[in-house]
């Protein structure tokens, strides 16, 4: 059956490389089509009708016209514009983050609607004044390893199999999860995990967003649970994740500013 030249799809839009004076090469995350990269003519002249639609950050439906080796973008239109993604420093540095895992951690042309969904959900929840910035980001780390294959064992003893106990266990990377105090010591690059920071990522692994965002989480907690995942996650990129740098810069701005009053 021949696919028909032109056809559409939602996305997200996850990247955007520049190419020549005006062209741009966007990567996006789609429904139907998990990663796809189509190139967009003259986007970034002052004129460009599609321009707008096709921001980062931005959820579109887009058309496109197959070709030889790159698909060229022929329309879009917004379907949400996350604005508050776009007008707030601290929210752009957790957007940008939050694109760049998918990036990275997705291949090209492999469908998965649960992780579009997922990126969606996790916008819509950055955009709400109410809830907790660091939990969604833990969360959608979370979601996001499941669905890509790297979900992290938080039941059990990775190495020995044994139920966990309410003990300060060890989390360990190269493992893939938590294990016991016995088998901790022994595998590399394993550190403590406290009982109620292992508390928190199974409730997170197990729950929905509305429900996690009833949650009440300390700084110190917050803090643990991040080094965690952000550790978890560099191991398994085997690189640092770049936005997170702007991150840090962005808190140490507030702790000087802070302190400066």
């Amino acid at each position: 059956m021949t696919r028909p030249r032109n056809y559409q799809t939602e996305a997200v839009i996850i990247k955007k490389t520049r190419l020549g004076e005006a062209d741009s090469i966007l990567t996006m995350y789609t429904f139907d089509m998990g990663k796809i990269q189509g190139f967009a003519k003259s986007l970034r002249r002052p004129r460009s009708k599609m321009a707008g639609h096709l921001e980062l950050l931005t959820h579109s439906k887009v058309l496109l016209a197959r070709g030889r080796n790159l698909d060229t973008i022929t329309g879009s239109q917004t379907i949400t514009a996350f604005l508050p993604l776009k007008s707030d420093l601290w929210l752009t540095s957790y957007g940008l983050y939050v694109i760049e895992l998918v990036n990275q951690f997705t291949a090209e042309h492999v469908e998965s609607p649960a992780l579009f969904r997922l990126l969606l959900d996790t916008m819509h929840n950055l955009c709400q004044e109410e809830t907790n910035k660091e939990s969604t980001l833990r969360y959608f780390e979370l979601h996001l390893l499941h669905e890509v294959g790297y979900r992290p064992q938080l039941q059990q003893c990775v190495t020995c199999k044994s139920p966990l106990q309410p003990v300060t266990n060890y989390f360990s990377p190269v493992a893939g999860g938590v294990l016991c105090p016995n088998c901790g010591p022994q595998q590399a690059l394993s550190h403590p995990i406290t009982t109620n920071a292992l508390k928190v990522l199974r409730f997170f692994q197990e729950n929905d967003y509305d429900t996690i965002n009833r949650l009440k989480i300390e700084q110190a907690l917050s803090q643990e649970l991040e080094a965690i995942m952000r550790g978890y996650i560099k191991y398994l990129l085997e690189h640092d994740v770049k936005s997170v740098d702007w991150l840090d810069t962005l808190r140490a701005q507030m702790k000087q500013a802070d302190a400066s009053r």
